[in-house]
């Protein structure tokens, strides 16, 4: 198992894609598609002193959809999913660590791709809620941002979840999600094998015993921006209150990259849309680069 050093460069990779989110108002697009460019204008590449690895631009977003019509822009982000894989193929192949700007939390099927074509990972699913809708507890779905997790554990149309044949991409057993607190957790989810880790004072210690295992090649970190809380970030699709405060999500993500096989992260649904000043774009640059400071 490989682990993250300090002297691993992180590659900061843009995906601004907003594929899987609703429209939050008629004829209205989701803004975070412009969250990398936010925190890039708040410094975050030159403070974290990270190779720029570009961006991976997203195919166009379609707002129509009606209850029975599948996934929203399915196909579409079917098709963004196998790029940006490709894309962290080469940033793992050049022994960098990747950090994906999101971007909504359907970019998760890109890294979930690319790394299971090279073995088997585990997932850190750092978000307000457990992402897991799909046709088996929900009469229909419709944004892949709600439906991620479900996807990337094999639950939902074969297009999505079983490119190249590699169903699932993470297993249930691999994956510990933090920070849940969405009141209404699908029942599924909590009767998975996903692990749950909530209310506890070093959440990354009691997520070592899933991510840390011989039969891991290492694991892949997934931070959605509602895991802090409203009063401190408002700027996301989905608030919900209850959230972690700026300097616990500091310490549960060094704690994180601190670990044995951590090998990238991406960041999602923050909206710059709702973040008139910029403030918020600062906060997340503060909170990445002091993260990544401890490592």
């Amino acid at each position: 198992m490989g682990s993250l050093t300090r002297d691993k460069r992180i590659a900061l990779l843009d995906a601004p894609s907003n594929l899987g989110l609703r429209p939050p108002a008629d004829g209205v697009a989701p803004g975070c598609y412009k969250a990398p460019w936010a925190l890039r204008d708040a410094g975050l590449l030159h403070r974290l002193g990270a190779h720029d690895a570009g961006a991976v631009v997203p195919p166009r977003y379609v707002s129509t959809w009606s209850p029975g019509a599948g996934v929203r822009n399915g196909r579409a982000i079917a098709t963004y999913a196998g790029r940006l894989a490709s894309r962290i193929d080469g940033i793992l192949d050049a022994g960098e660590l990747p950090l994906v700007l999101g971007g909504d939390c359907s970019i998760l099927l890109g890294p979930a791709l690319a790394l299971r074509r090279r073995g088997r990972f585990g997932l850190a699913f750092i978000d307000a809620h457990d992402d897991f809708r799909h046709p088996g507890n929900s009469p229909h779905v419709g944004a892949a941002a709600g439906e991620e997790l479900a996807l990337v554990t094999g639950r939902g149309d074969d297009y999505l979840t079983d490119i190249d044949g590699l169903r699932p991409y993470f297993r249930e057993e691999d994956i510990v999600a933090i920070g849940v607190r969405d009141p209404e957790i699908f029942a599924d989810f909590t009767e998975s094998g996903v692990a749950l880790v909530s209310g506890v004072d070093r959440p990354a210690d009691a997520a070592r015993d899933v991510l840390v295992r011989d039969e891991l090649d290492g694991f892949w970190i997934h931070v959605d921006a509602d895991i802090l809380d409203p009063s401190v970030l408002p700027a996301v699709d989905s608030p919900e209150p209850g959230g972690l405060s700026p300097d616990q999500l500091i310490d549960l993500l060094a704690g994180l990259l601190a670990l044995p096989g951590a090998i990238g992260m991406e960041l999602t649904v923050f909206d710059p849309d709702l973040d008139e000043d910029g403030a918020q774009a600062a906060l997340l640059t503060d909170i990445l680069v002091e993260a990544a400071s401890r490592r």
